[in-house]
């Protein structure tokens, strides 16, 4: 039987997932903690429930990652200007050059998996990969629309 489109993808997930864990083998760092180093280098400077919003996580769940992050030195809190019930997270001095050499590696790796696919298919190849996370996209959204209503008629029978 020949592999679907969808086995293709499982595989190359799972690819992605074993390459990130022996990246940061021997580090603090997890999935979730190097998203948010990823969004602050990205985006500089944050408030922890700006931080939240961008992640589509709990304010609580960031909380524990910056808590983790700033104890193993890769973000630190400073009081926010303004707001004085909010802190403002950033990336600290090696934390900001190890997000630069880990930009420069994604750049990287994303210029040699594209290698693999001959010069005049990459653009057909990169309109397929966009429809396809477009369209899984648009199917979570609708289910993610779906559970919530039904866990809503859920509360409302039973009240």
């Amino acid at each position: 039987m020949q592999p679907t489109v969808l086995d293709r993808l499982l595989l190359i997930s799972e690819l992605f997932r074993k390459d990130l864990l022996n990246a940061f083998e021997g580090t603090p760092l997890t999935t979730a903690r190097t998203r948010v180093l990823w969004v602050l280098a990205a985006t500089g400077p944050s408030t922890q429930q700006a931080l939240a919003a961008l992640l589509e996580v709990s304010p609580r769940n960031v909380t524990g990652l910056v808590d983790a992050l700033e104890a193993s030195g890769y973000v630190r809190r400073t009081p926010h200007p303004t707001d004085r019930r909010a802190t403002i997270v950033e990336l600290t001095e090696s934390a900001a050059t190890f997000m630069a050499g880990m930009q420069r590696d994604h750049a990287e790796l994303s210029a040699t998996l594209l290698a693999a696919v001959r010069p005049a298919d990459r653009e057909a190849f990169e309109r397929g990969l966009e429809a396809i996370a477009d369209r899984l996209g648009e199917l979570v959204a609708a289910d993610e629309a779906r559970r919530a209503e039904a866990t809503l008629a859920a509360s409302e029978e039973a009240s």
